[in-house]
This record gives C-alpha cells, structure tokens and sequence, in this order.
C-alpha cells in the first residue's frame, strides 16, 4: 500500500462534518447506556464527555480523539467502536469524541483561535483546554489512557507509549496487530524522537516540556501509563479508521 501523494504541506484528505459525527455518537451511545456529561467552552458551545460504567469493574480506560482538527479518523472510530457495542464486561470507560469543534469545519490543526490544544495542557490558554482539565479533575484516576491522533507527514502507523514505570507493556501487540490492516511507520526518527518499529517512548518528565500535549498531562493527574495513536492521514480514510480500531480493540482485549 502507497501514500495518495495528496498531503503537500499539510492535510488535503478527506474532511468529515464533526457535527453529524458526534450526532451518531450520541445516538448510539444512548441506546447502549452510556452516561453524557458536558462542559462548557465559549461561545455557548460544549463539549462532550461519555461513561460507561460496569457492575464489577477491575479497571478504568480513558479515550479521547479529536484534539486537532484536520485528523478525522480517532472520530470516525469511535462512532464505529459505538455502533459495534463490543466493550470489555469489567471495565469503566470514559470517553471524549472530540476536544477541537472548531478546529474540524476549517480542516485545521489548531482551534479558531490558533492555538495547538495538545501543546495547552501545561499552560491553559484555551477553553477547550481548561473545560477539558476541569472535567478531567472530578474523574478517578485511569489504568491506561489512549489517545487517537492522525500524522499528516507519516509513511505508516505509528504510536508514543509513555509508561515510566515500566508496567506491562501493549506497545509491540498494538503494532503487530495495526500491521495486518495499515503500513507501519519504519522511520528511526519521528517528530525528534527516536522510533524503533512505529514505537517511540519519549522523555516523559513533565518539567522538561514547556508545551503538554494531552498524554503528558493525563500522566502527570490521571494515569502512569498512555498510548497515543497516529495513523498516517496521507493514506485511504478507510485505512486509518481501520488502523485505529485495531489498535483500541488491542488495548480492549488486553486491558
């Protein structure tokens, strides 16, 4: 499988109306018991936070997707993960479909304000950003938090595990099973990181980052180990859907 050559300088892929996608994401969540909080941003817009509670819960995931807006895949996967209603029995999930509405009706990477929300989680200038960590603040800690991202620039899938700990790791599984539907980032080095097999594990020492992305904060309040996603958007839509639910159904049937 080749790139489509269409990303010149940035993304010219497919664009979804994020409006009609979180639309069915509620419907269906809905349907299956999910429980929808909101909080407010400005504008007198809201974004949408979704819970799945389960009777004998041993451990609790957060998902999110959406942060940048020229990424349209992490959406439509999770609609899809909703309409297939195949979650782990004994698990607590949490979910946000999406974190820049503003972002996606002008295919763009920052919110309408041009501020980059996963480079905002250590200085808060944003209202997404800061409804977001407010919200984030009244929930439990997570075992694991994932985040689906798209990479414009990239030949493969790829993903950043951050685990100082050194817990178990999904890393290799994701990448082995994300390989069977979608190319695999081969690249030494992503982003000034280094990467080995579409794996990179970063400096996660929050006071060396000036800029938080989501990860970096969810490691330092909420979890001690995340996955961010990256499929590589220069690729057919269908493929990276496909590469994203691979990889949280990974992180699903492992958890």
């Amino acid at each position: 499988m080749q790139r489509l050559g269409k990303n010149l300088g940035g993304y010219r892929g497919e664009c979804i109306d994020i409006r009609e996608v979180l639309t069915a994401i509620q419907t269906e969540a809905e349907e299956t018991g999910w429980h929808r909080d909101t909080f407010s941003i400005l504008n007198g817009e809201t974004l949408v936070a979704y819970h799945r509670q389960t009777p004998n819960a041993r451990r609790r995931l957060y998902l999110s997707t959406g942060i940048h807006g020229d990424e349209p895949a992490g959406p439509l996967a999770i609609l899809e993960l909703f309409r297939e209603n195949c979650w782990p029995g004994d698990v607590d999930l949490w979910l946000c479909p999406c974190l820049n509405l503003t972002g996606f009706p002008l295919n763009k990477r920052e919110n309408a304000g041009g501020i980059d929300l996963n480079r905002d989680y250590r200085h808060l200038r944003s209202s997404e950003v800061q409804a977001h960590t407010a919200w984030l603040s009244k929930q439990p800690s997570f075992d694991l938090a994932v985040s689906l991202h798209e990479d414009w620039e990239s030949n493969g899938f790829y993903l950043y595990e951050l685990n100082p700990d050194n817990r178990p790791s999904l890393a290799t599984e994701i990448i082995r099973n994300v390989a069977k539907v979608c190319p695999i980032e081969t690249a030494e080095l992503v982003d000034g990181w280094k990467a080995r097999d579409g794996i990179i594990r970063p400096d996660a020492t929050p006071e060396n980052r000036d800029q938080w992305p989501e990860s970096l904060f969810l490691l330092t309040h909420k979890t001690r180990q995340t996955y961010t996603f990256e499929s590589p958007s220069d690729f057919p839509l269908e493929t990276r859907v496909k590469a994203q639910i691979t990889a949280v159904r990974t992180v699903l049937d492992h958890i």
